[in-house]
């Protein structure tokens, strides 16, 4: 199911802006037109044996801690997942993964870890799967998104580098 019929079957309300492509945030902040929702940035993470998947949420400036992070997810060693991790566990590409992705994670493989300043907006902005659009999802649409995907959060305040 793509993720257009997904959010339309369960009449989801978003409000889809059409951008130009883009593969990172800085190309985001510098191409895309201001928009409702907090912008983002989502990693997708692996631990050092690639036993657990962690997708994390986090805003666009914030440089990730991954040992401390690590730390407090009970894991060894959080790196990057490759990109047919990506492909596998998620089903897109770099540069259009978003919480939206989480569609594909069929089997809750996948866990979702959220920082508390993305988790307290009123929107958020989103990816549908694809690098060329983007949806502000309302913080009580995205908390029901996760409960129809079977993804429960944990919610962080996610260490960065000092």
């Amino acid at each position: 199911m793509t993720i257009s019929r997904f959010l339309a079957s369960h009449r989801f309300n978003f409000t889809r802006f059409e951008h130009r492509a883009t593969q990172t945030c800085a190309e985001f902040e510098a191409l895309v037109p201001a928009m409702p929702g907090t912008r983002n940035k989502n990693l997708f993470l692996r631990d050092k044996k690639g036993l657990r998947h962690v997708l994390v949420i986090v805003p666009p400036k914030l440089v990730i801690d991954l040992d401390k992070l690590s730390a407090l997810l009970g894991m060894r060693r959080l790196g990057f997942a490759s990109k047919d991790r990506l492909r596998q566990h998620l089903g897109v590409e770099s540069g259009s993964v978003s919480v939206l992705s989480l569609i594909h994670d069929l089997s809750n493989s996948v866990e979702l870890v959220i920082d508390q300043t993305i988790w307290n907006a009123e929107a958020i902005q989103a990816h549908p799967l694809i690098n060329t659009e983007t949806v502000v999802i309302p913080q009580p649409e995205l908390k029901r998104f996760l409960a129809t995907t079977g993804h429960l959060p944990t919610v962080l305040d996610i260490p960065g580098v000092q």
